[in-house]
């Protein structure tokens, strides 16, 4: 009896420890998510998941209807045609200017960004060229809302810019004519969407100059603020001061 005891301990410890083992490989599958959960080669211990990038396997074959923009304006061989390396120069164009889906489609989405990218490096040191923005307000913050710039200026001189901005987009447009800063705040949070808002200059009730972390090309649009990069935001924050004025005008492409 002793001895048929202990192989029926054994048995039943033998028992749990599968089922243990059984239970443990759904949950650790559940927690690394279905890439991660076949991103393990054969060959490696089961304790060792590696993540797959599946970016470059997600190139789409086919040419989008800006296939040749797009080849153009990234020095590609223009033949409207969609080759591996268009799709994957493409792919980088989006991931880098925060444009989805990132599979290297040239589309309406894309063709609309280096368009507008193509309109930023045509203004040059000159972004007023066309004298929209007033030259007798002394220091005064523009915003071009059509090419997506901004500059300050002071009379005719260009202080700084031109720089690449993000206005509102569809149904929260960023409201144009000529404003002026009555408020300031380095760190400022809105609680009402509920991220940070670095450098905050506010010029037109809710609206305001603030930096953000992704890309100012990134569509659709703020919910009305003016978005820069952290280092032109910084910069403004140096430049301007409460009472100065701002003028907008123009009308954000897609609004």
């Amino acid at each position: 009896m002793g001895v048929v005891g202990a192989v029926r301990r054994h048995r039943r410890r033998v028992g749990v420890a599968l089922g243990l083992a059984g239970m443990a490989v759904p949950l650790a599958v559940a927690v690394a998510g279905p890439a991660q959960a076949q991103a393990r080669p054969l060959g490696r211990s089961a304790g060792t998941v590696t993540p797959v990038s599946t970016a470059a396997s997600s190139c789409t074959t086919t040419a989008g209807p800006y296939q040749k923009q797009a080849e153009r304006f990234l020095g590609r061989p223009v033949d409207g045609r969609q080759s591996r390396a268009d799709c994957l120069a493409i792919q980088k164009f989006q991931i880098d200017h925060g444009i989805s889906p990132t599979i290297g489609y040239a589309g309406p989405i894309t063709s609309g960004v280096m368009n507008l990218i193509g309109a930023q490096k045509a203004a040059g040191h000159n972004p007023n060229a066309a004298k929209k923005c007033p030259t007798n307000k002394g220091r005064i913050a523009c915003v071009d809302l059509t090419r997506q710039l901004s500059w300050v200026q002071d009379g005719s001189r260009l202080v700084y810019g031109p720089v690449p901005v993000r206005s509102g987009r569809n149904g929260f447009e960023t409201r144009t004519g000529l404003k002026r800063i009555y408020w300031r705040d380095i760190n400022h949070w809105s609680t009402l969407y509920k991220v940070a808002m670095p450098y905050s200059q506010f010029f037109d009730g809710g609206q305001a100059f603030h930096s953000i972390a992704g890309s100012v090309w990134s569509p659709p649009g703020s919910h009305g603020c003016v978005n820069m990069r952290k280092g032109d935001a910084k910069k403004y924050w140096s430049l301007l001061k409460n009472g100065d004025d701002v003028y907008v005008y123009g009308r954000k492409p897609g609004t």
